[in-house]
């Protein structure tokens, strides 16, 4: 941190922005040619994510050099710690969006489709014989026939991994306060490499999904919800790990003080963020 606390940094232009725009037009116009169909759509979509990828690199790298050379004063601080906040908002109104789609497949249209409604001719004379029952693929049983993941097994598993990673990282946090970096570079190293084992055994179960239980993205709402919501929060937690995993090479460099380390305070918001959603996921997707 800066002692020249009466000032605010004001950043140079950056090209960081628009190379950023660049990556994402590149990702979007991709994946949907991709999903369309189109050949050129997935390369396409690989490279706004090469795009992407160098930016966070270059940008976050700035960032932290002008950290290290104490260009940030408290109000340069408080300003990531806004940013954090809203970014992490806006990432429970995503997950809430996904949450919200099953809450009204579940209670609202699957009962409704099974007769439970003023409208009885939706049931049957549209869908005769259909029941509201969960999981299901739909009344036109789109998808064929599936098997439903039970909670036990290995999501009970990744559960358990990532409790005991959000208390790794929490004692990694507490050691920081302290000064107590061998102790912080132990713990932030299992928090990341458990953030790891979390994304390999979910791997796993994709696997054992589609090629066992015939439960993929298409088994109708019932894939679609499940695979959307595990997979964007494997998304999270791999982003997550990619965070920590980068934190703790700072850590290794002697970057941050006891009192001075909001970038390993982010990634444990973030961090939080992800089990919290994960056990909400856990109750809602697999066991209820």
């Amino acid at each position: 941190m800066s002692h020249a606390d009466d000032r605010y940094y004001v950043p140079h232009a950056s090209h960081w922005p628009i190379v950023g725009s660049l990556g994402l037009l590149l990702l979007m116009v991709g994946m949907s040619n991709w999903l369309n169909g189109a050949a050129p759509g997935f390369w396409i979509m690989m490279s706004g994510a090469a795009v992407l990828v160098f930016m966070l690199i270059g940008w976050f790298g700035t960032v932290i050099g002008e950290s290290e050379k104490g260009l940030y004063n408290q109000q340069v601080d408080m300003s990531f710690r806004m940013g954090m906040f809203w970014f992490i908002f806006s990432e429970v109104m995503f997950f809430s969006a996904f949450f919200g789609a099953l809450f009204y497949a579940r209670n609202m249209a699957i009962p409704w489709l099974g007769g439970e409604s003023n409208n009885f001719f939706t049931n049957l004379l549209l869908w005769s014989g259909f029941e509201n029952t969960w999981p299901t693929n739909g009344p036109a049983n789109v998808g064929g026939e599936y098997e439903a993941m039970a909670p036990f097994g290995l999501p009970l598993i990744n559960t358990a991994i990532l409790l005991t990673s959000s208390v790794t990282v929490t004692i990694a946090h507490h050691a920081l306060q302290e000064n107590k970096r061998g102790i912080v570079k132990l713990f932030l190293a299992a928090t990341f490499i458990l953030g790891f084992v979390f994304v390999y055994l979910q791997g796993a179960e994709y696997i054992h999904a589609y090629h066992e239980m015939n439960l993929k993205l298409t088994s109708g709402i019932y894939g679609s919800t499940f695979f959307m919501l595990t997979g964007f929060h494997g998304m999270h937690v791999t982003i997550g790990a990619i965070m920590l995993f980068i934190i703790w090479l700072r850590v290794m460099k002697g970057h941050f003080t006891a009192t001075g380390h909001f970038g390993f305070e982010a990634v444990a918001w973030y961090w939080h963020f992800v089990d919290v959603v994960w056990l909400g996921l856990y109750v809602f997707v697999y066991w209820l």
